[in-house]
């Protein structure tokens, strides 16, 4: 359908971009005639892209710096935002929940005023946030926190919750996308989360050691059998940003390879972990 995946013309700012799904999402961002890449990273991506900036998302002053140069006089206003950027539970539970759940909120709650209505913000979180029911009030307790600061503060003093960090981290993105979707409404956006199952990039490894190969095998076989390539997700990213998705608001995209469906109809046995 020409014309409805079209980039020609946006402002994008893409978190999170030299490896992995976000590296893919910019190659199909390309593809779609994006010619206004702004990516934000601590390195700088091998593809090509319009702007960088060096950015650490766990630090407020770093996000802070980032949304001025986006925002500096003259420049034009964004259309897209995409969250990906993210860590896994080798890190700290205080780093993993400031890179993948406070800077989100702070980057995106900076940029949300300026950006063009008919615009999209697309998070990406992970099927480990699923359980984000058993936490809501938690979760909420977190995300009415304004200061960063308090933010981490909250963290630290909930340690049992926040457990490694990574679960909860993604299951406060999918909370922050519901809760942010009437906001962005009134201003002319939508904002919705992929939830991507294990994914073959440079941190699945990462993931293999906190969560276990038996963990991880088990959800890539109980699904579609195959590990989920980066263009995969990319490809889910791309939809929930373009005007295939123009009446999808507040939404968390299981991409996942059928894993939920058929944990949730009986249909796969529970690993054995001995």
């Amino acid at each position: 359908m020409p014309g409805l995946v079209d980039f020609a013309g946006k402002r994008i700012v893409v978190t999170g971009a030299y490896s992995g799904i976000g590296a893919a999402l910019v190659e199909l961002l390309r593809e779609a005639g994006a010619d206004q890449i702004v990516v934000l990273d601590l390195k700088e991506p091998a593809a090509s892209v319009d702007e960088f900036i060096e950015t650490d998302m766990g630090n407020p002053m770093s996000i802070d710096a980032a949304v001025a140069q986006i925002n500096a006089d003259g420049a034009p206003a964004v259309d897209n935002l995409f969250n990906n950027a993210g860590v896994a539970a080798t890190l700290p539970a205080d780093t993993v929940m400031r890179v993948n759940a406070l800077g989100l909120k702070r980057l995106t709650e900076r940029l949300l005023p300026t950006m063009n209505a008919g615009g999209s913000i697309v998070n990406t979180a992970s099927v480990a946030g699923n359980r984000w029911p058993e936490h809501l009030e938690q979760i909420n307790g977190l995300l009415d926190i304004d200061g960063w600061d308090e933010g981490v503060s909250w963290v630290a003093g909930n340690a049992e919750v926040v457990a490694d960090g990574y679960a909860f981290s993604k299951e406060c993105v999918q909370v922050y996308t519901m809760r942010m979707a009437k906001t962005a409404t009134q201003q002319g956006l939508r904002i919705n989360s992929i939830c991507p199952s294990p994914v073959d990039t440079p941190l699945l490894p990462a993931f293999r050691e906190t969560m276990t190969d038996e963990i991880i095998d088990w959800a890539i076989e109980a699904g579609a059998g195959r590990v989920a390539t980066p263009q995969d997700q990319a490809r889910a990213l791309l939809f929930l940003g373009s005007e295939l998705a123009s009446y999808v608001n507040g939404i968390n995209l299981i991409v996942d390879g059928g894993f939920g469906a058929a944990l949730q109809m009986g249909q796969v046995a529970l690993p054995n972990l001995g």
